[in-house]
């Protein structure tokens, strides 16, 4: 019986090692040794596991690929994006538009809405709506975005509107890069019928000029376009205020074309418009500096006739004129009459006019007139005393 159990152990090893590509056989004389009905078992299932064995079994990857990932959460944003197209039902107007945009409160959304319904076949933007996409640009300092949206209007995107145009021609007047492009939007309304420039287009350009009157040689550069709109504008029949007066007269001053700027003046009242405390300001200070003081002095005197208090560039302009021309009464009366508004001269114009009065001989006045100012002008203090105090005993050693 021994003998009969051994095969058997031989079969149960070559199943349990089904994972092996081979078994070993026996070798033929050991199985005609064993009886029939072992033997025809064994070869049963020898045959059974060849054949299990020879179908090729696909290879187990030692790393399977990782399940897919879940998917992107989307962000506030852009559900606050789709909350709002869902909001627009088929067939939204402008006016719908325009409501939804202005309810929102981050600006990308609101373009990104702009944008959105843009693509749409059955719909189209109007000025309404790039009105309210340009202004909450701007607000939102979406200033690039800004400008993309100023020039597809510029191109004809949508049709012109006076109040479309002038916040247009207001973004370019504040960004010295598009200081050109206010002009070519202020040409583009002058050629249309539905928004031609107003009293506030005018307005707007006119303070942008005057912006680079800093220097008096870039005076005269931009002189010619000052000219070019006020001429425009009266032609168009826009009547202007005293503001727009004031910028007009503010610019010949700035240029010493004072004539001009007189001119301008005397035509406030056909216009209605009434001259304040700028007009008389600007007419004076530029009537100065042009060696003509006695004439602002004048303005001068008619300003403060109706109660009207000069800027301080304009006291001291006109107190070192009336020093220079030995008008040194009416210069010191101009002194006191600024210190009685509060406000105070320079170092340059006090000295100015107690020079003056030394280098003609009245030294012993101005040591007194310092005194005088000194008790009267609070904000004199012990350096600035002592600065011109020095100067004068300097100037009266020689004399």
């Amino acid at each position: 019986m021994a003998q009969i159990h051994k095969p058997t152990s031989s079969l149960q090893s070559a199943t349990n090692h089904r994972h092996r590509r081979t078994v070993r056989r026996p070798p033929p004389a050991m199985i005609l040794l064993l009886p029939r009905s072992i033997r025809a078992s064994l070869l049963r299932h020898l045959s059974t596991t060849t054949t299990t064995l020879e179908t090729p079994t696909p290879p187990t990857p030692s790393n399977p690929p990782p399940p897919p990932p879940n998917p992107r959460t989307r962000t506030p944003l852009e559900k606050q994006f789709e909350t709002w197209l869902q909001a627009l039902k088929p067939g939204f107007t402008q006016p719908d538009v325009d409501e939804a945009l202005r309810a929102q409160p981050d600006p990308d959304v609101a373009l990104d809405i702009f944008r959105w319904t843009a693509q749409q076949r059955y719909y189209k933007h109007g000025n309404l709506t790039y009105l309210t996409m340009i202004e909450i640009a701007v607000s939102g300092k979406r200033y690039g975005a800004a400008q993309t949206l100023i020039e597809e209007v510029i191109a004809g995107a949508c049709p012109p509107s006076l109040p479309l145009f002038n916040t247009m021609i207001k973004f370019c007047c504040g960004r010295r890069i598009l200081f050109s492009r206010a002009f070519d939007i202020y040409k583009k309304m002058l050629k249309s019928d539905d928004a031609k420039p107003n009293l506030e287009t005018y307005a707007m350009l006119l303070n942008s000029l005057l912006r680079k009157f800093d220097k008096l040689n870039v005076c005269y550069v931009y002189l010619p376009s000052v000219k070019s709109l006020a001429k425009q504008m009266k032609a168009s029949g826009v009547i202007p205020n005293t503001f727009v007066m004031n910028m007009i007269i503010k610019a010949y001053s700035k240029c010493l074309v004072v004539d001009e700027a007189i001119r301008v003046f005397r035509e406030m009242g056909l216009y209605g418009c009434e001259p304040n405390a700028y007009t008389y300001s600007y007419l004076a200070k530029g009537l100065c500096e042009k060696d003509r003081v006695s004439q602002g002095l004048e303005f001068y005197r008619e300003m403060r006739g109706k109660g009207l208090v000069p800027k301080g560039t304009t006291y001291m302009v006109l107190i070192c004129g009336l020093a220079m021309e030995r008008k040194f009464q009416d210069s010191i009366e101009t002194a006191f009459d600024m210190l009685a508004n509060s406000m105070s001269p320079d170092l340059l114009t006090y000295k100015t006019l107690l020079e003056e009065m030394c280098r003609d001989g009245k030294g012993d006045e101005a040591f007194e007139l310092l005194d005088a100012f000194r008790k009267r002008d609070t904000f004199m203090n012990e350096r600035t005393y002592n600065t011109l105090l020095s100067a004068l005993h300097f100037l009266n050693r020689d004399h």
